[in-house]
C-alpha cells in the first residue's frame, strides 16, 4: 500500500462491513467531499482486522500501512478496536434479560461480551438470536441443545447462530430486543458491519439496546445509521439512551 501510495493521497469510500482505518469517508457522499474541498494531505494509518483472531473472540488489528490522506476531520475517523474489559456492562445486562423475550445480539466484542455472560458462544461477526427461558428441548438439533444456558436462574437457547436476515425472521418471536454496539470512531448502529439486521428485523422488535463502554464513546460525537431505509433511519434519529456499565447510560445524539 505505501508504494502503491506514493505521494498520491488516497481517500477509502466505504463499501463493505468492517472499517477499521481512518483512511475512510464517512459516507461515500463524504467520500466526494472530501475528494473535492480537501486542502491537505495528513499521514494516515491503514489498518486491516484479524479476522481469524476476530473470529476466536479476539479483537485485534494489523497496521499495514501509513499513507498520505486527504484531510476532514469531521467526515472521516477510524474505528476504535480497544480490548478493554466490560465486563461490568455485560454482567448488569445479563441480570435485567426478560424471561420469554427474543433478543438479536448484533457483531462485536461489546455484544460478545454479554453472550458470554449468559453462557452463549457468540458469533463474533455474525448475528445470534436467542430467546431467554425456553428451554433447549423445544428447539431443533443439536446445536441448539448445546447452547442452552442459565443466567441468574433463568434457562435460554440460541435460535440462531451466525444468522442471515431470512433466518433471523424466521425464528423472531414477540417480544424482541436487538442489541448492537456502534462502530467506533465511525459510529455506526444498522448499516454497516450487520446488514443482516436489516429494516424489516428492526420493524420487528419493540425494544433497541446500544451498549457500549466509555472509551468508544468518547471518540464518538454522534451516532449514524445508514439502513437505506429512508423510514427506519428518520425513526431512530434523535436522542438515544447508551449503556455503558452495570448501572451507567449516555444520551447520545443519533443523526
Amino acid at each position: 500500500l505505501e508504494e502503491a501510495a506514493g505521494e498520491t493521497p488516497m481517500l477509502g469510500v466505504p463499501a463493505g462491513v468492517k472499517i477499521y482505518s481512518s483512511v475512510f469517508g464517512v459516507t461515500p457522499t463524504d467520500a466526494g467531499r472530501i475528494a473535492d474541498e480537501f486542502e491537505r494531505v495528513e499521514p494516515r494509518e491503514v489498518n486491516d482486522i484479524d479476522e481469524a483472531a476476530y473470529r476466536e473472540g479476539e479483537v485485534r488489528s494489523e497496521l499495514r500501512a501509513i499513507v498520505p490522506v486527504p484531510v476532514a476531520p469531521e467526515l472521516q475517523s477510524g474505528k476504535q478496536v480497544s480490548s478493554g474489559s466490560v465486563d461490568s456492562l455485560a454482567a448488569g445486562f445479563a441480570r435485567e434479560v426478560e424471561p420469554g423475550r427474543t433478543y438479536v445480539f448484533g457483531p462485536g466484542s461489546t455484544v460478545g461480551a454479554i453472550e458470554r455472560e449468559l453462557g452463549i458462544d457468540p458469533s463474533p461477526l455474525g448475528v445470534d438470536v436467542w430467546r431467554a427461558g425456553l428451554k433447549a428441548e423445544g428447539t431443533e438439533g443439536d446445536d441448539a441443545a448445546s447452547d442452552d444456558t442459565e443466567s441468574d436462574g433463568q434457562r435460554g437457547a440460541v435460535l440462531a447462530r451466525d444468522a442471515a436476515e431470512s433466518d433471523i425472521l424466521a425464528v423472531l418471536a414477540d417480544p424482541v430486543t436487538i442489541v448492537v454496539s456502534p462502530i467506533g470512531g465511525q459510529g455506526f448502529l444498522f448499516g454497516r458491519g450487520n446488514h443482516q439486521i436489516s429494516p424489516a428485523v428492526i420493524r420487528r422488535a419493540d425494544d433497541i439496546e446500544v451498549v457500549a463502554d466509555d472509551e468508544k464513546l468518547d471518540g464518538i460525537d454522534t451516532l449514524h445509521i445508514d439502513t437505506d431505509d429512508a423510514e427506519i433511519d428518520e425513526r431512530l434519529e434523535g436522542w438515544l439512551q447508551v449503556r455503558t456499565g452495570r448501572f451507567t447510560t449516555r444520551m447520545v445524539p443519533v443523526a
